[in-house]
């Protein structure tokens, strides 16, 4: 009887209680389910998603994750990599740290989905979410300034891996849950955000190359023959 009116007067607490920002539901079979609310009713939690809501038992609830709150932008239509306004800036920042273009546009995919306005709940800005005191260290002046987030950021990806031996995996968290994190467990730290931030922006990553290599023709072997071999890529 108990569960019953509570589960009644659920819609009126939800309506009294201040708007929540979206979260992610983990289920111990490994699902992540994504809310804009939750309540915990008896021994189940009552969810709130877009189309309705879903009850499910707390026991299979492992966690609660709060989301990075950042406007997506819409993908534009058969376009890996950059958006073309920031092409230029990723291939220059690419040129000057010998980094690997694709690499860092697989980054600013997963960290703004190129929102040059997005700031995360930790306070990260732009384009490549830089820390302000990140941001601080490696001298820009406006970390909300496209060409000087990409560049910084850039430029700390690329210490970051020359710091982990080209480890790409080791380099994007260090880059997601700070250098300090990695040190303690001297691997990827078991963070779900992480795990999942390092596999996506390797997937992102890899989906670059292939398409990049599906649009670059094959030189011509004379020119093949004579042409210089290039900077390796880090270790993924």
């Amino acid at each position: 009887m108990r569960l019953k009116r509570a589960i009644l007067l659920l819609p009126l607490l939800m309506l009294a209680a201040p708007a929540l920002r979206a979260e992610y539901i983990v289920l111990r079979s490994g699902l992540r389910m994504h809310v804009t609310g939750y309540q915990l009713v008896g021994d189940k939690y009552v969810l709130q998603m877009t189309g309705g809501r879903v009850e499910i038992a707390a026991a299979d609830v492992v966690a609660i994750e709060p989301e990075d709150v950042f406007t997506p932008l819409p993908p534009a239509p058969a376009q890996a990599g950059p958006l073309p306004f920031y092409r230029d800036l990723v291939e220059a920042a690419a040129k000057k740290y010998n980094m690997d273009a694709d690499l860092i546009s697989s980054v600013i995919a997963q960290e703004s989905n190129f929102d040059p306005k997005a700031v995360s709940r930790r306070n990260a800005h732009g384009l490549m979410q830089l820390l302000p005191e990140t941001a601080t260290k490696l001298g820009v002046k406006n970390i909300d300034d496209p060409a000087e987030n990409i560049d910084a950021g850039t430029h700390y990806l690329h210490d970051l891996l020359q710091k982990y031996n080209n480890d790409l995996a080791l380099a994007l968290a260090a880059y997601n849950a700070g250098p300090d994190k990695v040190q303690l467990y001297g691997n990827v730290p078991p963070y779900r955000e992480t795990i999942s931030y390092v596999r996506r922006v390797k997937k992102g990553y890899e989906k670059n190359k292939s398409n990049t290599s599906a649009k670059t023709p094959a030189p011509p072997r004379a020119a093949a023959a004579n042409s210089q071999t290039r900077p390796a890529k880090p270790s993924q």
